[in-house]
């Protein structure tokens, strides 16, 4: 029998504006990870979580991972982990959030205080750096266990919850934290929800079952002792960019063609099946057009264009190092020149196999060059892909709670980005992740003008409670 959930949603709906409130003094403190100065300020909003969760009766304790390797004058942020509920009948759900926030200032372009929720009454737009990124979901959790308290209505689980402070700056600490934890304070987890991602559009919800990895290297090609003058120099020396532009060219062609000998056939084939649950998604051209600002795609079918973004391998150019980029003209043919490119990964691209076709790749294309400067190529970082089964009962859950506060079924979709804490918590815990979000493809999370919906944020509040009376009974069918 579906939960009975209404005396919650009229709760959510009471208590409205204190929730935007609360979401309010969570955006005022500045708490930007890749910032030195603004280090006290992410502690501080650590304090503030801490405080907003101990007053709802949740048990919170603090992780500190130490100082960053890097900067060793800098100490990461706490990783809190707290406890609502223990009760041994109930099933017990995992979540993470972050309530570190990308850098904001007035003057990148924003057209109201980053660090001051601005609501729009009109369009219900509130603006603000975090609001959507993470701090809107983070809160959306806090909120959901007091409208339970204040409806009284009891609490359908134990809910662990996991947030961190670094992730706008690579969540340094947190992978060892999650895996030290896994059989300590995560021993009884059942499942996992993040809600760090968005909609695919502006109106309809979805559940995200697959992320693409990253794999980024780097090509450094090194010829004179130093910078020439190209007047005195040009025609007589190898010159270090004609190599690499040359190198780099060997990579991938103008319509996404992936030219790496043996990239592609490490790509777990699609069957019927999988091709099926990009039919229905609620997605038009249009919508990939309004986001990149003009129509040069590639593909023209909406089909085509989700499957290139989420199912299969691409490999991106992203600039050059100690190339001349200054406005007018300069006639320096530079020493060394660092190409910088990414491979995003999917099933079944194992990160070592991918070094090695991409590597091996290079140094055949170098030999043919025939030039008389030095190359290195190598690995810069690493991130594997995930894929979960959108027909797991964590998904069959979250899919219902869709239904009870939208009304419609959410579409299946990937992403093509890439989320590492993911499957760590895969991996450590064992246990299904799911990715619920709760704002939507318009947010401009990392730009100016971040905002979160009303809409989103409240009836997100009713979402993620909704799941967890799903979640909650769920038959436990593993497929």
């Amino acid at each position: 029998m579906a939960p009975q959930l209404q005396g919650y949603f009229n709760k959510v709906d009471e208590m409205a504006e204190g929730f935007i409130k609360r979401l309010s003094d969570a955006v005022a403190i500045p708490s930007v990870s890749a910032d030195d100065a603004m280090r006290p300020q992410v502690v501080k909003m650590a304090q503030f979580l801490r405080g907003e969760l101990e007053a709802l009766g949740a048990t919170v304790e603090e992780r500190h991972p130490g100082a960053e390797p890097d900067r060793p004058h800098l100490q990461i942020p706490p990783i809190l982990l707290a406890r609502y509920g223990n009760d041994k009948s109930k099933r017990t759900i995992l979540v993470y959030g972050h309530y570190d926030v990308q850098p904001a200032l007035k003057e990148d372009g924003w057209a109201t205080d980053p660090f001051v929720l601005s609501v729009d009454q009109k369009s219900g737009k509130m603006f603000g750096r975090g609001s959507t990124d993470d701090k809107g979901p983070v809160l959306g959790w806090l909120n959901a266990i007091e409208a339970h308290q204040k409806a009284g209505i009891e609490f359908p689980v134990n809910l662990l919850m996991c947030f961190e402070g670094m992730e706008e700056y690579g969540s340094e600490g947190l992978d060892d934290i999650i895996h030290d934890e896994a059989k300590k304070f995560f021993k009884d987890a059942d499942a996992v929800c993040i809600s760090d991602n968005y909609w695919l559009g502006a109106e309809k919800p979805c559940l995200t079952y697959g992320l693409r990895g990253v794999s980024y290297y780097q090509i450094c090609v090194h010829g004179p002792g130093q910078d020439l003058h190209s007047g005195v120099y040009g025609g007589s020396v190898s010159e270090p960019m004609t190599d690499l532009v040359k190198l780099l060219g060997t990579l991938v062609d103008n319509k996404g063609k992936i030219l790496v000998p043996g990239l592609n056939e490490l790509v777990k084939p699609v069957d019927e099946e999988e091709k099926k649950l990009y039919e229905g998604i609620s997605f038009e051209m249009k919508d990939l057009y309004d986001g990149i600002g003009s129509c040069s795609s590639i593909y023209q079918d909406k089909e085509s264009t989700l499957m290139a973004r989420w199912r299969f391998p691409s490999l991106s150019i992203h600039g050059i190092e100690g190339a001349f980029s200054a406005p007018g003209a300069k006639t320096v043919i530079p020493a060394k020149v660092i190409g910088k490119f990414s491979v995003r990964t999917v099933p079944n691209m194992e990160p070592h196999e991918v070094d090695k076709v991409v590597l091996t790749h290079l140094e055949y294309e170098w030999e043919k060059i025939r030039t008389n400067n030095t190359m290195e190529a190598k690995l810069l970082h690493a991130g594997k892909w995930w894929v979960s089964s959108p027909k797991h009962w964590n998904f069959a859950a979250a899919s219902k709670a869709v239904e009870s506060v939208f009304g419609c079924k959410p579409d299946m979709t990937r992403e093509g980005g890439s989320i590492p804490v993911t499957l760590t918590f895969e991996q450590a815990t064992g246990k299904n992740v799911l990715l619920l979000p709760m704002g939507s493809s318009t947010d401009a999370a990392h730009s100016i003008n971040e905002k979160l919906d009303r809409r989103n944020y409240i009836e997100g509040i009713k979402l993620l409670g909704a799941y967890l009376h799903y979640v909650a009974e769920e038959p436990q069918v593993e497929q």
